[in-house]
């Protein structure tokens, strides 16, 4: 008996949508542009690592609105110190973003960041929600 052709492609697309669903999952996938982060709750904060290899200091910034971190680094394009033909050149300008969204508030005035080869920290700490509470008067 032939197989139809059909049951092999539909196998294929669940096949690659299994592997699509994983990836976004396990934080597999990336977009291009996009920087790749890990975000860990220790308890008393959040810290966020991303990798920006290639990037100065100056190159990056980072900005903590409305509970939302902003990371965004912009180089310019890589000079070439050799005189000759370029075979090839993907060392181009490149900008990279990302926005993260934090589950719980934090202490802005708190918040440190680092930089060293190419791995951005930034430490995130809690607020106490109690110390940002604010009675409200019923008239």
């Amino acid at each position: 008996m032939r197989r139809n052709p059909f049951d092999e492609l539909e196998e294929m697309v669940d096949r690659i949508g299994r592997q699509v669903e994983e990836g976004m999952v396990g934080g597999g996938l990336q977009v291009p542009g996009s920087v790749p982060v890990d975000v860990v709750d220790t308890g008393e904060e959040y810290v966020v690592t991303a990798d920006l290899p290639g990037y100065e200091t100056d190159d990056i910034e980072l900005t903590l609105t409305d509970g939302t971190l902003r990371l965004e680094a912009s180089r310019a394009e890589a000079e070439s110190h050799l005189e000759g033909e370029h075979l090839r050149r993907e060392r181009t300008r490149k900008t990279a973003n990302r926005r993260i969204q934090l589950p719980e508030p934090v202490d802005e005035d708190s918040v440190s960041a680092g930089y060293e080869s190419g791995v951005l920290t930034v430490h995130l700490p809690k607020t106490d929600e109690s110390e940002e509470s604010k009675a409200i008067d019923i008239e």
